[in-house]
Protein backbone atom coordinates (compact mmCIF):
# COMPACT_ATOMS: atom_id res chain seq x y z
CA UNK A 1 0.00 0.00 0.00
CA UNK A 2 1.02 3.95 -1.06
CA UNK A 3 -0.79 6.50 1.48
CA UNK A 4 -1.22 9.50 -1.08
CA UNK A 5 -2.06 12.74 0.43
CA UNK A 6 -3.68 15.60 -1.40
CA UNK A 7 -1.58 18.06 0.63
CA UNK A 8 -2.13 21.81 -0.32
CA UNK A 9 -5.31 21.44 2.15
CA UNK A 10 -4.04 18.61 4.59
CA UNK A 11 -4.29 20.16 7.92
CA UNK A 12 -0.54 19.84 9.52
CA UNK A 13 -1.56 17.83 12.66
CA UNK A 14 -2.98 14.83 10.00
CA UNK A 15 0.07 15.32 8.30
CA UNK A 16 1.90 14.73 11.80
CA UNK A 17 -0.15 11.34 12.26
CA UNK A 18 0.77 10.17 8.68
CA UNK A 19 4.36 10.90 8.80
CA UNK A 20 4.20 9.00 12.62
CA UNK A 21 2.28 6.00 11.06
CA UNK A 22 4.38 5.78 8.21
CA UNK A 23 7.38 5.21 9.93
CA UNK A 24 5.72 2.57 12.88
CA UNK A 25 4.28 0.40 9.84
CA UNK A 26 6.60 0.99 7.23
CA UNK A 27 4.12 2.11 4.72
CA UNK A 28 5.51 4.35 1.75
CA UNK A 29 3.73 7.91 2.14
CA UNK A 30 3.69 11.15 -0.49
CA UNK A 31 2.64 14.57 -0.45
CA UNK A 32 1.35 15.63 -3.48
CA UNK A 33 1.40 19.76 -3.64
CA UNK A 34 1.42 23.35 -5.26
CA UNK A 35 4.05 24.17 -2.63
CA UNK A 36 6.82 23.44 -1.01
CA UNK A 37 5.86 20.88 2.31
CA UNK A 38 9.02 19.68 4.25
CA UNK A 39 9.20 16.18 5.39
CA UNK A 40 10.63 13.89 8.21
CA UNK A 41 13.59 12.21 7.05
CA UNK A 42 13.66 9.04 5.99
CA UNK A 43 13.62 6.69 2.80
CA UNK A 44 9.38 6.08 3.03
CA UNK A 45 8.29 9.58 3.06
CA UNK A 46 8.33 12.12 0.11
CA UNK A 47 6.63 14.83 -1.24
CA UNK A 48 5.79 15.83 -5.05
CA UNK A 49 5.33 19.53 -6.24
CA UNK A 50 3.46 20.25 -8.66
CA UNK A 51 3.02 23.27 -10.76
CA UNK A 52 0.18 25.72 -10.09
CA UNK A 53 -3.12 25.25 -11.50
CA UNK A 54 -6.70 23.89 -11.06
CA UNK A 55 -6.54 20.06 -10.05
CA UNK A 56 -2.96 19.71 -11.15
CA UNK A 57 -2.43 17.94 -7.88
CA UNK A 58 -5.53 15.79 -8.10
CA UNK A 59 -4.26 14.53 -11.45
CA UNK A 60 -1.02 13.53 -10.27
CA UNK A 61 -2.67 11.63 -7.69
CA UNK A 62 -5.29 10.00 -9.90
CA UNK A 63 -2.64 8.96 -12.33
CA UNK A 64 -0.12 7.27 -9.88
CA UNK A 65 -2.91 5.83 -7.92
CA UNK A 66 -2.77 2.14 -8.10
CA UNK A 67 -5.41 -0.35 -6.65
CA UNK A 68 -5.27 -0.86 -2.81
CA UNK A 69 -3.27 2.32 -2.14
CA UNK A 70 -5.04 5.17 0.24
CA UNK A 71 -5.76 8.83 -0.50
CA UNK A 72 -6.04 11.19 2.28
CA UNK A 73 -8.33 13.97 0.99
CA UNK A 74 -11.43 16.72 1.65
CA UNK A 75 -11.90 16.50 -1.65
CA UNK A 76 -14.44 15.02 -3.01
CA UNK A 77 -14.43 14.31 -6.50
CA UNK A 78 -11.22 12.98 -6.08
CA UNK A 79 -11.86 10.95 -3.67
CA UNK A 80 -14.43 9.53 -6.28
CA UNK A 81 -12.18 9.23 -8.62
CA UNK A 82 -9.80 7.07 -6.35
CA UNK A 83 -12.18 5.04 -5.34
CA UNK A 84 -13.48 4.03 -9.14
CA UNK A 85 -9.98 3.29 -9.17
CA UNK A 86 -10.06 0.65 -6.53
CA UNK A 87 -8.09 2.54 -3.90
CA UNK A 88 -9.41 3.96 -0.60
CA UNK A 89 -10.21 7.58 0.00
CA UNK A 90 -10.34 8.83 3.53
CA UNK A 91 -11.48 12.45 4.62
CA UNK A 92 -8.74 14.45 6.96
CA UNK A 93 -11.56 14.21 9.54
CA UNK A 94 -11.77 10.72 9.65
CA UNK A 95 -14.71 9.52 7.38
CA UNK A 96 -13.73 6.74 5.22
CA UNK A 97 -15.85 7.35 1.63
CA UNK A 98 -17.60 4.06 -0.25
CA UNK A 99 -19.01 4.04 -3.80
CA UNK A 100 -22.23 4.75 -2.28
CA UNK A 101 -21.59 8.26 0.47
CA UNK A 102 -19.57 9.66 -1.94
CA UNK A 103 -21.62 9.87 -4.82
CA UNK A 104 -24.21 11.72 -2.17
CA UNK A 105 -21.62 13.87 -1.23
CA UNK A 106 -20.86 14.74 -5.04
CA UNK A 107 -24.19 15.57 -5.08
CA UNK A 108 -24.75 17.49 -1.96
CA UNK A 109 -21.25 19.22 -3.25
CA UNK A 110 -23.03 20.00 -6.66
CA UNK A 111 -26.47 21.65 -4.74
CA UNK A 112 -24.25 23.92 -2.54
CA UNK A 113 -22.10 25.47 -4.95
CA UNK A 114 -25.09 25.70 -7.12
CA UNK A 115 -26.60 27.82 -4.19
CA UNK A 116 -23.07 29.44 -3.95
CA UNK A 117 -22.93 30.59 -7.67
CA UNK A 118 -26.51 32.04 -6.78
CA UNK A 119 -25.15 34.10 -4.09
CA UNK A 120 -26.63 32.42 -1.01
CA UNK A 121 -23.63 31.89 1.43
CA UNK A 122 -23.25 28.76 2.73
CA UNK A 123 -20.15 28.97 4.80
CA UNK A 124 -17.12 26.81 5.14
CA UNK A 125 -16.32 23.35 6.92
CA UNK A 126 -16.13 24.13 11.26
CA UNK A 127 -12.67 24.05 12.67
CA UNK A 128 -11.40 20.66 12.97
CA UNK A 129 -11.67 19.20 16.69
CA UNK A 130 -9.82 17.20 19.20
CA UNK A 131 -12.34 13.73 18.43
CA UNK A 132 -12.04 14.60 15.05
CA UNK A 133 -8.55 14.08 14.61
CA UNK A 134 -8.17 11.10 17.00
CA UNK A 135 -11.17 9.16 14.59
CA UNK A 136 -8.77 9.95 11.51
CA UNK A 137 -5.99 8.40 13.44
CA UNK A 138 -7.90 5.68 14.36
CA UNK A 139 -9.63 4.94 10.89
CA UNK A 140 -6.11 5.28 9.45
CA UNK A 141 -4.58 2.53 11.90
CA UNK A 142 -7.63 0.22 11.33
CA UNK A 143 -7.27 0.53 7.38
CA UNK A 144 -2.94 0.19 8.11
CA UNK A 145 -3.52 -3.11 10.19
CA UNK A 146 -6.08 -4.67 7.67
CA UNK A 147 -3.66 -4.12 4.96
CA UNK A 148 -0.75 -5.54 7.81
CA UNK A 149 -2.85 -8.83 8.34
CA UNK A 150 -3.85 -9.30 4.45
Amino acid sequence: MHIWVDADACPKVIREILFRAAQRTGTRLTLVANSYLPTPPGALIDAVQVSQGFDVADNTIVAKVRPGDLVITADIPLAAEVIDKDAQALNPRGELYTRENVRQRLGMRDFLETLRSSGIQTGGPAAMNASERAQFANQLDRILAKKRNG
